[in-house]
């Protein structure tokens, strides 16, 4: 992943080989995608390729690019020839969506990762990979340029690729990742930025690059973990009892810690959990518009239909029966 262009702003490009003819989608993913745009050499046997499918999308996210990438199973190799055409001294952090997939042809031993696992590589060192079984690739990629990272250790660039160990840090990693791709989604580049460094000091912490105890580990370490949080908010919305001894332990930290995790983003934890229920009953008022209003109340965890009305008023300086009529009329 050596050649992804990082340019300004988060507008996401997405492409497919649905607008490629047939006979031609592989060799046009090979050329142009696969070396043009990834700086990698792919391949196929001949016999294969007309039933090949792969699609992608590329966003800026802060001083980063996100790609999601689907594609029918294939080799892929990023030669020292690959790396001298499109270098990218910069460090990846991969999230396994689907299947699993196994890297080799380095100088560390070969490795396979599983079904939601993460990894982690330097763009300028060689590598293969491909598929595990037949289900193809589906995976996210994040680049980040070693120049912007606020570490500037000459380890970083001896990253061969390798799977995370840590299991400790997967949940955190996932939340980062989720947030991240929704930050692109609604072009917010902006917001992506603290992300992006907490994905890249996570990956170089599990490394043993950055200390977990130093400035940068503990600023990763809580961006990640109020990720975290604000997801495990969201799963446990429906429980009117929702409290922060319960976050705090999901999360594994003290109830203090995790204030302190709230105050710092500008939000309480109870402002946090008001917020996130008033937006999931905006969205079930516009997915199941035959639903009661009472029966989403309770589905989103307040205590009653009044506070509901009282709430969701104070917020949004209408009645929740309002917000559906003109989400109606709106379609």
């Amino acid at each position: 992943m050596g050649g992804i262009p990082l340019g300004t702003g988060a507008a996401v490009y997405r492409w497919c080989t649905d607008e490629v003819e047939p006979h031609d989608r592989f060799d046009f993913w090979r050329e142009v995608r696969a070396k043009g745009l990834f700086g990698v050499t792919a391949e196929l046997e001949r016999e294969q390729r007309p039933g090949f499918y792969g699609e992608f999308s590329l966003s800026q996210v802060g001083n980063g690019a996100l790609v999601e990438l689907k594609a029918s199973s294939y080799a892929v190799e990023r030669s020292q020839a690959d790396i001298g055409y499109a270098p990218g001294d910069s460090i990846c952090v991969y999230q396994q969506l689907g299947g699993g997939g196994w890297f080799g042809g380095m100088r560390s031993s070969d490795f396979a990762i599983a079904h939601g696992g993460f990894a982690t590589s330097h763009t300028d060192l060689p590598y293969r990979t491909r598929p595990l079984g037949d289900s193809g690739f589906h995976l996210r990629i994040l680049k980040i340029p070693v120049s912007g990272l606020a570490t500037q250790d000459k380890r970083t660039r001896e990253l061969a690729p390798r799977v995370f160990n840590d299991p400790a840090l997967a949940p955190l990693l996932e939340a980062c990742f989720a947030d991240l791709g929704e930050t692109a989604a609604n072009d917010g580049s902006s917001g992506a930025v603290p992300l992006v460094q907490a994905l890249g000091h996570l990956a170089l912490i599990e490394r043993g690059i950055v200390r977990p105890g130093s400035r940068r580990g503990q600023a990763a370490l809580r961006t990640a973990r109020l990720s975290l949080a604000r997801r495990l908010i969201a799963r446990h919305l429906q429980d009117p009892d929702l409290a922060p001894t319960r976050v705090a332990d999901l999360l594994g930290v003290s109830v203090r810690h995790l204030h302190m995790l709230f105050e710092a983003a500008d939000r309480s934890f109870s402002q946090t959990v008001t917020e996130e229920r008033l937006k999931q009953s905006r969205r079930l008022m516009r997915e199941a518009p035959e639903r009661l209003i009472a029966d989403i109340a309770s589905a989103c965890g307040f205590e009653s239909l009044a506070t509901y009305y009282r709430v969701f008023n104070a917020a949004y300086g209408m009645a929740p029966g309002d917000f559906r009529a003109q989400a109606a009329g709106a379609r």
